[in-house]
């Protein structure tokens, strides 16, 4: 983005006003980190883009409400994140299954070796293993690099509680890890 491009705020007042270009202008600016949180989510890329473009197309639809009492990336990212949750409850309700089935492990481009990569995996199995509220946390703090305040806003909790669901979630995946 350059100084003359236009900012979020702007691009949501004119995509609210009906302007298709501009929705089209935020949704190419925010649909790399939309599917990211949506890969950490689900583990698979296929789920990665259903639960996208579900927000995109849950985003074009609420546009019009956006009153700007926020930054448009903290309402983007707001349906990012009750899309991800909702479309893994209803996958769940769906069809049985471990959380071990629900994985298609992506190649782990930061990591120096195989083993580098069988441990990270182990871990994003692990943290997606874990209850939901302790797995909304540590993907919203770690995987999303929120504050644990800006954590609690989007899970609608206090932030002590998002402190301790981690606390918990710690405590859990080192356990779990052990076993491994």
């Amino acid at each position: 983005m350059t100084a003359s491009d236009p900012t979020d705020g702007e691009l949501a007042r004119r995509a609210a006003a009906g302007d298709r270009a501009a929705f089209a202008a935020l949704a190419e600016r925010h649909y790399d980190r939309v599917h990211a949180l949506a890969w950490r989510w689900s583990g698979a890329r296929t789920e990665a883009e259903d639960i996208a473009q579900e927000t995109m197309v849950k985003m074009a639809g609420a546009i019009r409400n956006f009153r700007g009492d926020c930054a448009f990336s903290s309402w983007a990212y707001r349906i990012a994140y009750t899309t991800a949750v909702d479309h893994i409850r209803a996958r769940r309700k769906v069809v049985a299954f471990a959380p071990e089935q629900m994985i298609e492990l992506a190649d782990c481009a930061d990591c120096e070796s195989p083993e580098d990569a069988a441990a990270n995996d182990d871990l994003w199995r692990a943290v997606r293993a874990l209850p939901e509220q302790q797995r909304d946390a540590v993907l919203l703090v770690y995987g999303e690099d929120l504050s644990h305040g800006e954590a609690a806003a989007l899970m609608g909790c206090a932030e002590k509680t998002v402190s301790w669901r981690l606390h918990e979630a710690r405590k859990r995946l080192k356990i779990s890890l052990e076993a491994v």
